[in-house]
């Protein structure tokens, strides 16, 4: 009996999670529609600009993104052509592997990123600020 109450203890923390999840995305990519980004797509200028802070020339590899971002490879990959089709990322060659590709913020993302960040992290803030104090 205790063990089916903390199963379905367990199984409730799981999906207010996964709800939580939905209802913030939701509210970023609500948010920063008007920017031209969805949450995806800042989540990946915020690694890229993060990444980047000592080293302005900095570039990921997209398997290194990937396991950051929590997209599959091949979303990813949509998802950074349209960045750099909107020339806020630029994807190249890696110069320690020929075969891998590479994906730098440009100055236009940085901007980009710099001017979206308040409303993100205000977002953040007021879906998750109590959690964050507990």
């Amino acid at each position: 009996m205790a063990a089916e109450k903390t199963e379905r203890l367990l199984v409730a923390q799981w999906r207010e999670l996964l709800a939580l999840h939905a209802r913030t995305t939701c509210e970023l990519d609500r948010e920063l529609h008007a920017y031209g980004l969805g949450a995806s797509d800042f989540e990946v200028l915020d690694v890229l600009a993060e990444g980047c802070e000592g080293d302005p020339r900095r570039a990921f590899r997209v398997q290194e993104l990937a396991s950051r971002i929590h997209l599959s490879q091949s979303a990813l990959s949509r998802l950074i052509g349209r960045l750099e089709k909107d020339g806020l990322v630029a994807r190249g060659m890696c110069s320690e592997d020929r075969r891998g590709v590479s994906v730098a913020i440009t100055a236009s993302g940085r901007s980009r990123h710099a001017e979206v960040l308040p409303l993100q992290r205000a977002v953040l803030s007021r879906m998750l600020g109590d959690r964050a104090e507990r």
